[in-house]
């Protein structure tokens, strides 16, 4: 399985994609600090809403195999700057979150998703399981 960082948002997603990937009980829990759960980091929504942080995310993503940037569809702006991905020299793909949610807009999620620059995007529901054995199937392609 490669080895992944979670980039997004607080609230976007990433602790319970994580949860859903691992088979775990889904359950809110704030990140406050970077964990590690079998091959996947996840990070704080502070280390991508404030930039002096952004430091952490490069050192934490040195070991990883690929940078999942996390956009959450309900959310109406867009975390990453233009070229973000630029920061990183390991794979970068993007995630959309909470699709199965009526005031999504995924368009506008791919749209921010692409303009950090990722190229490949996954759209996923962690609670319904919509696209989730797509992501798992990436991780477990060599």
């Amino acid at each position: 399985m490669k080895k992944m960082i979670l980039i997004g948002r607080t609230h976007s997603g990433k602790t319970t994609l994580i949860q859903v990937l691992n088979k775990s009980l889904i359950k809110y829990k704030k990140t406050q600090t970077i964990e590690y759960h079998n091959n996947i980091l996840d990070t704080p929504g502070e280390y991508i809403e404030n930039r002096r942080f952004y430091n952490a995310l490069i050192i934490s993503s040195f070991d990883c195999d690929v940078i999942g940037l996390v956009q959450d569809c309900t959310d109406c702006s867009c975390i990453f700057p233009p070229n973000f991905v630029s920061m990183f020299n390991k794979e970068v793909i993007g995630i959309i979150t909470k699709i199965d949610c009526k005031e999504g807009n995924i368009k506008y999620a791919e749209k921010c998703l692409h303009s950090a620059g990722v190229s490949k995007v996954f759209k996923i529901s962690s609670i319904k399981g919509y696209g989730i054995e797509n992501i798992k199937k990436y991780l477990y392609r060599e």
